[in-house]
């Protein structure tokens, strides 16, 4: 059991290294706050949460493939390498392929909402 919640501890301390190291982490914190309040207000149906909550949880994922992936090149090739920056720019695409598909799914989801509110219908 000591294990397991040890488990835990660490996985905390990895999004705690993310958070402290990453810049891009801020801006998807923003971004989850921003669909949720956004998802809270205009009243989104469980469906819609479902997708909401795959669209952030891919990004946040991306992030931490993404930064493990970085410190490990890092570590590997401490000096500069053109296929190193190349993994790293691979690594760091498919954080941005991730969270243009969340941006996707939000305007799906929220525009519809958003155009009833703002109608009157």
């Amino acid at each position: 059991m000591r294990g397991r919640l040890r488990s835990f501890k660490y996985a905390f301390e990895g999004v705690g290294i993310i958070v402290r190291t990453q810049h891009s982490a801020w801006l998807h914190i923003l971004a989850t706050l921003g669909a949720v309040v956004t998802g809270l207000a205009l009243g989104v149906s469980t469906p819609e949460w479902c997708w909401l909550i795959l669209a952030i949880v891919s990004v946040w994922t991306a992030e931490a493939l993404n930064t493990a992936f970085e410190l490990l090149c890092d570590v590997a090739s401490p000096e500069f390498h053109p296929l190193v920056k190349k993994a790293k720019d691979a690594s760091a695409a498919g954080v941005l392929i991730s969270a243009l598909g969340a941006a996707v799914i939000g305007l799906l989801i929220f525009v519809p909402h958003a155009m009833r509110l703002f109608s009157g219908v």
